[in-house]
């Protein structure tokens, strides 16, 4: 008897209509003998929907009764979901985060799962129920209700598959698999029958939005095996895997791309030890993350320090580093926010050369200005203008032929 762990989003519950498809499909895995406990979002636009009602309260709404709000979004979820399983004779039972005992740290709006006590859930499968865990939500040590941030419905997909020791974990999308790029941008993009833990965090890292890149932390931590389908077509989805021999020969995996980012710099500063500190310092205190940084010494002892920041903090990052400028005495700060992100990903490029060359002369052959790059042992990310994302995108596509199977 295997069991599974099965994640709907918001789009595949998003109706009662589709959260009846839903039940029949958990029904038809049950029939075969299956364990099945299922994992369910918010119906679609309800926790936004919930968060603009607590701004009509408070501008700025407090975190722990905000908690309190959005995570009944999936209660909503599980018991209508456990309702159409009773109603097609599949006996089911449905739990919140807390009373299955999710246990998080004390970070309202943002948890961390510290712990799951999987014996409520081993108690009904062995009384061959379906069990339907409220995602996205648990409990601190103080039972207060806490929620795990956009997308946290897959983390407690994979924590629950790894406390469970399940035989997989199923994660239903509007997708019916991981591609090498956002169809969208690229209608030639490729769906992958499997990809790498390695390869799935730097896709999820880089902008693709297929799965939270908490949740691939998550299965590649505890070996928990991912895969992930479509909740309107049948199909074998994408599985996420460790590396295999067979995945050498594919240089390039995916391409991800993100539209969010802005780059600021601060120049003519005083290029003295600690000046980076001073700079990141302040931002960091602010809760702003960075991700790219390049910094270039001029001859005249000082530095142009350039960073990007996701696109919500660039106001507040500008702000503060105006006041950074004018305490360190730097020559100006400038901005850009009509910028993007583009990555190629694939495990490939470890035991190959000319990866870095075949993109840049790509980009150069399409007039494309590169603006910043960085790179690690399994990708290459460069900025360029806004304007050239689909461009970039479909151009390296066809550069590392990702429309055709290896």
């Amino acid at each position: 008897m295997a069991l599974y762990v099965y994640k709907f989003g918001g789009t595949s519950v998003g109706t009662v209509e589709r959260i009846k498809a839903v039940a029949e499909k958990v029904k038809k895995a049950h029939e075969l003998g299956d364990q099945i406990v299922v994992v369910v979002s918010a119906m679609s636009g309800e926790t936004n929907r919930l968060i603009g009602l607590a701004k009509q309260i408070q501008a700025q709404p407090t975190e722990r009764e905000l908690d309190v709000l959005i995570s009944t979004g999936e209660q909503v979820t599980v018991a209508l979901l456990s309702m159409a399983l009773h109603e097609l004779g599949c006996d089911a039972c449905s739990y919140t985060g807390g009373q299955v005992k999710i246990l998080t740290d004390s970070s309202h709006t943002k948890a961390r799962i510290r712990k799951i006590d999987d014996a409520r859930i081993r108690a009904s499968l062995k009384q061959g129920k379906v069990v339907v865990v409220a995602g996205f939500q648990g409990v601190d040590e103080d039972d207060n209700i806490t929620t795990l941030g956009r997308g946290g419905s897959d983390t407690t997909a994979v924590a629950l598959a790894a406390a469970l020791k399940a035989d997989e974990c199923h994660i239903y999308t509007d997708v019916d698999g991981v591609y090498t790029t956002d169809p969208r941008v690229e209608p030639k993009a490729r769906r992958l029958d499997r990809i790498t833990f390695e390869e799935m965090l730097e896709m999820a890292s880089l902008g693709s939005k297929v799965l939270q890149i908490r949740s691939v932390e998550f299965a590649g931590k505890y070996n928990v095996a991912l895969r992930v389908l479509s909740s309107f077509t049948e199909g074998c989805g994408t599985l996420i895997t460790y590396e295999e021999l067979s995945m050498e020969s594919a240089l390039i995996s995916g391409i991800a791309f993100n539209r969010d980012e802005a780059k600021l710099t601060i120049t003519g500063v005083p290029d003295l030890p600690g000046v980076a500190f001073k700079i990141l310092g302040p931002i960091a205190d602010a809760n702003i993350e960075v991700d790219m940084i390049i910094q270039n010494i001029a001859d005249d002892a000082t530095t142009d320090f350039t960073f990007t920041v996701h696109r919500n903090d660039f106001q507040r990052a500008k702000a503060i580093l105006t006041q950074t400028c004018a305490e360190l005495g730097a020559r100006a700060v400038t901005d850009d926010d009509r910028i993007v992100k583009v990555s190629i990903v694939g495990v490939g490029m470890r035991s190959h050369a000319g990866i870095a060359s075949t993109m840049f002369k790509t980009l150069a052959a399409e007039g494309i200005n590169i603006r910043m790059i960085a790179t690690s042992e399994i990708k290459i990310s460069v900025v360029v203008d806004e304007k050239y994302l689909e461009l970039a995108v479909r151009a390296l596509h066809a550069a590392f032929n990702l429309d055709k199977a290896e």
